[in-house]
């Protein structure tokens, strides 16, 4: 009980949102345990069994990572970006040329000695946001110079970006538009943005069009945008996706009772929300909705509240691209947009996106655990913060 009350004791940060990262926690454990029956059906109950201990044992994981990510002073996320950009640029390479193909993508890298495979987009989504977060700090004085402020932040974005969208298109252009929020945010000029906007877009078109992947990412927009493929081959995904909404109601048939996730492919990952509105209906979507919205607004009011740069670009970054990252998967659920294979952040299974996940959100409550020392006085704020080199 005494080691209870001490874990309580240091635990810091919005409450809001520790309560939202355990309620997400255990919808997901609920709904992958159901989603995976599948799986049984497939392979065998040992399978699934399996396959949910490891889901749980990660969503754990996850929980203690928030827990020791937001002990850290988020200060030191400046310096520890560096290390993460240098790590990630030779990473993405390598993944491209010799990483595992699933799904015609080479976006996995296998772990030597452990079996497992590592997405290396997720390092990347949080290598690239800290490392804006520092750069837009560190350049404020001279933002608006070219040579020296824009084109070094410009150039990591487009570096990534492009690496990833060889092989993942749909993270790539969610990367790209929460960097064009932060460079926003961080005071570039409109025009540069507006020049770069426009660039990007161009270039990841172009991938998109000719890239290796281009035949498969043109089928999916042409399916989306074409209604009279429906009941086709290429439509299959969001035909089920949509029955299974549509046999919801309001309240759902009830925990571990769709029928849907026997014919929809990944109903464990990339559409776990269907199999959320079909087993808990539409009061289960709205709370899904609501669930994210308020992670958003606790978050912004972070970043108001922050008495500095970094922690307000930190904090801003990160809940944009989770929180856009959880639309997007509900969009595509719904129908609101062509098939993708996003996960629904700290719901969907997936070992690499649940760790990287809850690592964001513990710098996020990093941040937030200096906004409430600020606020109480227990911190006398001189300047900008220090970037470490």
């Amino acid at each position: 009980m005494v080691a209870i009350n001490n874990l309580l004791d240091k635990t810091k940060g919005d409450r809001w949102i520790w309560l939202i990262i355990i309620l997400l926690s255990l919808i997901s454990i609920l709904t992958v345990y159901s989603a995976t029956g599948t799986i049984a059906y497939n392979k065998g109950i040992a399978v699934e069994k399996y396959l949910l201990f490891k889901h749980v044992i990660f969503v754990v994981l996850g929980i203690g990572m928030i827990y020791i990510a937001h002990l850290l002073d988020y200060k030191y996320y400046a310096g520890i970006s560096k290390i993460l950009m240098i790590i990630t640029i030779p990473l993405l390479f390598y993944t491209l040329i010799f990483g595992s193909h699933i799904n015609d993508a080479s976006r996995w890298v296998k772990i030597p000695g452990i079996g497992l495979t590592f997405q290396t987009s997720d390092l990347a989504k949080l290598a690239l946001i800290t490392f804006l977060a520092r750069m837009l700090t560190k350049k404020q004085e001279n933002i608006k110079d070219v040579k020296n402020a824009f084109i070094p932040i410009i150039s990591s974005v487009c570096a990534v970006t492009l690496l990833i969208a060889i092989a993942n298109m749909s993270t790539a252009l969610m990367l790209f538009g929460v960097s064009i929020l932060l460079l926003i945010i961080g005071r570039i000029s409109i025009k540069q943005i507006a020049i770069v906007s426009v660039a990007g877009g161009v270039l990841l078109g172009t991938v998109m069009m000719v890239g290796p992947r281009g035949e498969t990412y043109r089928s999916r927009i042409k399916t989306y945008l074409n209604p009279e493929l429906v009941n086709s081959d290429k439509s299959y995904q969001a035909d089920q996706s949509k029955i299974a909404l549509a046999s919801g109601g309001f309240f759902g048939k009830g925990p571990g009772n769709s029928t849907q996730k026997y014919f929809l492919p990944h109903p464990y990952s990339d559409f776990i929300f269907a199999i959320i509105v079909e087993e808990y209906g539409l009061f289960g979507a709205m709370t899904m909705v609501v669930l994210y919205l308020v992670l958003l607004y606790r978050c912004v009011r972070i970043v108001t509240r922050s008495p500095k740069a970094f922690g307000a670009l930190l904090a801003a970054g990160l809940s944009f691209s989770l929180t856009i990252q959880a639309f997007a998967n509900m969009a595509v659920a719904v129908g609101l947009g062509p098939v993708t294979g996003v996960p629904l952040p700290l719901v969907s299974m997936g070992g690499t996106s649940i760790l990287f996940t809850s690592i964001a959100f513990g710098i996020i409550l990093s941040v937030s655990k200096d906004v409430e020392e600020h606020v109480k006085g227990k911190k006398v704020v001189v300047g900008e913060i220090p970037v470490m080199d």
